[in-house]
């Protein structure tokens, strides 16, 4: 298993020794695949750690015992490395383009033979911990170049990558200056999966174009994506390619979320205890909006501050009726487009409550600090509407969150229709967030959206939440990968 991040985070007890934590988050990609390694005792997990020099410094193995037993690789990188390597080239250069952001593509903000390097190093710890025929995953667009390296040194290995963000149209990847080197090494794999099949098709059409993979026969999209209506829905999907001589097979598959664990998290009493504070001090009687994302000006925070904006102009009735809870966690410091972001949103949310605040009603709730996941499900479970309405989205796990926690109760979502989720939850009311009218009339039908037809659509999400976990998805993921070396 190869992610940047490390499956649990390190601290120190009271004697200085090294300890383990769990992550707050049990819906978090990393527990998902964190307890692959239960059934899979003898499995290594490669990420990084950072040191402050690379002299006589080798990877780090550590036996992990409890929870699960497996082996922690860590490949050390300076902090030179990790700010050119993640901060830097990942997400001021790819992450654009990732989300077809073109205009905010710079060149000059990459580092690739630093990006190189890295994934080098973690090919090469793959290839030293993989043990005859072995399966290797590979996660995500930091490590694009990982599979060709792997594949280059051990042509046994079983090979396969999840593509965590959105894959974009061919004419903006092409943008890219890499793209041929990027698409020839994720075509070194057996297995490329991606969330839904629009992002399929774009990396099938980038292939077949830009290296001249041949594409297999299109078949109809599976049954839990709605094919048809949506900005993002395809119809039918593109199920493998060749190239240079070998098959790879394309899945889509949308990472899901654990919704027995958050129904349980309602029960807990430290979440009732939260619930009961949200109640009184927040709703009083009033609806709650609830929006949370990240600072990234791919996620559509200004825009929903602004739709908020009109919809209190427009509605003077409505004013000490409903409050906006935007949760909006702030980006690693140094990145000054996230924090011009951040100072835009910060603006806006202080205009538009200087504007319209009453002495016992201040519209806009605001906060960038990472609020506790015991916390988050709180919110959920208190949020009369969950407005998620970014420009852009891979999935968007917050959607599907908001309505596990919503079971059988009512609740509305609004969702736009370019994030992954769109495409998975028939229920959401779907709005364009380019389009001022469109946002307008979501955020209205949803406070003014009847009981009945609330549960009902809430009823059909749940149902589409439900029936596909996380563990569905990594399930799915793994026997494909073992199907498509049998074929």
């Amino acid at each position: 298993m190869l992610y940047h991040r490390t499956p649990f985070d390190e601290g120190k007890d009271q004697d200085g020794k090294r300890i383990w934590t769990d992550q707050k988050s049990p819906n978090g990609i990393i527990p998902t695949l964190r307890n692959l390694f239960r059934l899979r005792p003898n499995g290594t997990w490669i990420a990084w750690r950072e040191v402050d020099s690379l002299d006589n410094i080798n990877n780090e193995r550590i036996e992990m015992v409890k929870p699960n037993k497996f082996t922690l690789n860590r490949i050390p990188l300076v902090k030179d490395e990790i700010t050119s390597f993640y901060h830097v080239t990942s997400k001021e250069c790819f992450w654009p383009i990732l989300h077809t952001f073109p205009t905010y593509f710079d060149v000059n903000n990459a580092d690739w033979l630093t990006f190189e390097l890295v994934n080098k190093r973690f090919a090469e710890a793959a290839c030293i911990e993989a043990a005859q025929g072995a399966t290797v995953w590979v996660h995500d667009y930091n490590l694009w170049l990982v599979p060709a390296f792997i594949r280059a040194k051990r042509a046994d290995l079983k090979i396969a990558f999840f593509h965590h963000t959105p894959f974009p149209g061919n004419d903006v990847f092409a943008i890219l200056p890499w793209r041929r080197q990027i698409i020839e090494s994720l075509l070194a794999c057996d297995l490329v999966g991606f969330h839904i099949p629009r992002y399929t098709e774009n990396f099938a059409r980038a292939a077949n174009c830009l290296v001249g993979a041949k594409r297999g026969p299109k078949q109809s999209v599976d049954k839990k994506f709605i094919a048809v209506g949506s900005a993002l829905t395809e119809p039918d999907v593109t199920p493998w390619l060749k190239h240079a001589g070998r098959n790879i097979k394309l899945l889509s598959s949308p990472v899901g979320t654990s919704p027995d664990v958050i129904q349980k998290l309602i029960s807990d009493s430290e979440v009732r205890s939260h619930a009961d504070e949200i109640r009184k001090g927040t709703k009083k009687n009033r609806k709650l909006i609830l929006s949370a994302s990240r600072v990234d000006y791919t996620k559509g925070n200004e825009e929903l501050l602004l739709a908020f904006e009109r919809l209190l102009e427009r509605k003077p009735d409505i004013h000490g009726k409903v409050v906006l809870m935007l949760a909006c966690v702030a980006a690693a410091s140094g990145m000054k487009i996230y924090e011009d972001t951040q100072r835009s949103i910060e603006e806006m949310s202080g205009r538009i409550n200087g504007r319209f605040s009453q002495i016992d009603w201040v519209p806009i709730r605001f906060s960038t600090n990472r609020i506790p996941y015991e916390e988050m499900v709180a919110w959920f479970s208190e949020a009369d509407v969950c407005w998620i309405t970014p420009l852009r989205d891979g999935l968007n796990l917050v959607a599907k969150e908001y309505v596990a926690a919503r079971r059988k109760k009512g609740g509305v979502l609004v969702l736009s229709e370019f994030t992954g989720a769109s495409v998975l939850l028939d229920g959401a009311v779907l709005t364009n967030p380019y389009s001022h009218r469109r946002m307008d009339e979501a955020i209205e039908q949803a406070i003014e959206m009847p009981v009945d037809e609330q549960k009902s659509r809430m009823d059909s999400m749940s149902q589409a939440v439900e029936s596909y976990t996380v563990q569905d998805w990594a399930d799915e993921q793994l026997k494909s990968l073992i199907s498509s070396t049998n074929e």
